[in-house]
């Protein structure tokens, strides 16, 4: 395997069968040419990684060529080699893009080391656009799933609004997937070559979170030891999601407005203000307009904020998009996993369909790969499943008892109801409650009005004896 292909420019062809002989005992492939047409037209045939040119020939000089190579590929590596009296012409030559410069006569072990670090440098590049196409393909709209219509308008705003510079509100229940769409408002702007970072706000003390999102200066504060940059200056030119922004103080609330209004931040303990370019992206799951009301939340930030609105619908909201989802979370965890479970049968399936997912879309990922851990065939089944989902999705459907010929009423519906619900939790009201989705007074009025769980004297424990979870079924 070679260490790379390098493209040698000189008019003297002892110079060229030199370089040549020590880069190829070294695994380089070596390409030769004695001025710079021939150079260009190599380089046009097969772009070189590396191009190791003298900076003085006949005819068109190194800077030349350097000029040249440039408007061909921005990022090509140019070395140039120099006679000792002109370096300050091979300092000019840096100054518009050369990546180095040699002088002769040429050492050997300096020849080497200055490829190797250009290489280096070569491969860091590379590696980075890889990383930052791959990120491009992770975001991408077509990789945030959903076919229902409402999934179907997400992308339609996403895609208008990407490649502006408005801020953007991201509203919806927790596990809704807000940071994805922050993060594919990035991939498609024009600031995707630029830093992404996620702060949320509601996870970070309100003591650390102005010093973390505008920074502070050495020894502004008890334990402030040395400078720290902001996220808003770190991200400069990029893109900063503020996730659960209404979890903001009104104070930091009232700063951030500055933030985006004035476009410039001062540390906390700085003297100066710093320009920065940020889009910012916020999201919440809070009713921002009930928080206006109430006086938690200041409303010429949330207009400010509200340029542009992406309403994530819930999850029960585009249930036809679960099968899809599932297909994806099950190929995700066995590679990760290296389980080969290829599907959920159609009752797991009917289950999925009709769980009310309060937790959307990180809820279903996680059930679904706890499941495929559990699963002991090629496709995951009702008894793979949590309790959660088994239980309350189905309840009625799985109801084992018998229709009388002439029906029955509501009330012994409820009171059936109520006995397997208690049956099926062993007798723990609070497991019993939350299997029926209701509250744990609840369930003990409707014990109590059904007189479910009575002693032959009548007579139950009192609550205050045992806690909730403690409670059970006498």
């Amino acid at each position: 395997m070679t260490a790379g292909h390098v493209l040698i420019v000189d008019d003297e062809k002892s110079q060229r069968d030199i370089l040549t002989l020590i880069l190829e005992g070294e695994g380089y492939q070596v390409e030769a040419a004695a001025n710079v047409t021939q150079a260009l037209a190599a380089f046009r045939c097969r772009p070189a990684n590396l191009v190791l040119s003298d900076l003085s020939m006949p005819e068109r000089d190194g800077l030349s060529l350097l000029e040249e190579l440039t408007a061909l590929d921005p990022e090509v590596v140019v070395i140039l080699i120099t006679a000792y009296g002109t370096i300050g012409a091979a300092v000019q030559a840096m100054q518009k893009g050369a990546a180095d410069f040699l002088t002769k006569p040429i050492d050997r072990d300096e020849l080497l080391i200055t490829m190797a670090k250009a290489f280096e440098k070569i491969h860091l590049v590379t590696e980075n656009r890889q990383l930052k196409r791959q990120l491009h393909d992770t975001f991408n709209i077509e990789n945030i799933l959903g076919r229902h219509a409402l999934m179907q308008e997400v992308f339609r705003i996403i895609k208008k609004v990407a490649v502006s510079q408005a801020t953007v509100l991201v509203t919806g229940e927790s596990g809704t997937g807000k940071e994805l769409v922050a993060r594919a408002l990035h991939a498609h702007s024009l600031r995707a070559d630029r830093p992404f970072r996620a702060l949320n706000c509601a996870a970070i003390p309100e003591a650390l979170i102005e010093s973390e999102l505008f920074g502070h200066e050495k020894g502004a504060f008890t334990g402030a030891q040395a400078r720290q940059v902001g996220l808003f200056e770190a991200v400069d030119g990029g893109t900063l999601f503020l996730d659960e922004i209404g979890d903001l103080s009104l104070p930091l609330q009232a700063k951030l407005l500055r933030v985006l209004q004035e476009k410039e931040v001062r540390r906390i303990g700085g003297r100066e203000d710093i320009k920065v370019d940020v889009r910012v992206v916020a999201a919440t799951n809070r009713k921002l307009a009930a928080a206006i009301k109430q006086g938690t939340f200041r409303e010429d930030l949330f207009y400010r904020l509200n340029v542009v609105s992406v309403p994530l619908p819930a999850l029960r909201d585009r249930a036809t998009d679960i099968p899809e989802l599932t297909e994806h979370f099950l190929r995700k965890y066995a590679a990760s996993s290296n389980r080969a479970v290829t599907g959920v049968t159609h009752g797991a399936l009917r289950l999925l369909l009709e769980y009310p997912w309060p937790g959307n879309v990180r809820e279903l990922e996680s059930v679904l790969e706890r499941a495929l851990l559990l699963c002991e065939s090629d496709h995951i089944d009702v008894e793979d499943l949590s309790a959660d989902v088994r239980v309350r999705a189905t309840v009625l459907d799985r109801m084992e008892f018998d229709l009388p010929a002439e029906g029955f009423s509501l009330e012994t519906f409820e009171r059936k109801l109520l006995e397997m619900a208690m049956a099926r939790s062993h007798g723990v009201i609070a497991k019993a409650a939350k299997m029926l989705g209701v509250s744990y007074k609840t369930m003990q009025y409707r014990l109590e009005k059904f007189q479910i769980g009575k002693g032959a004297a009548g007579e139950r424990h009192a609550p205050s004896e045992m806690s909730e979870e403690q409670e059970t079924w006498k």
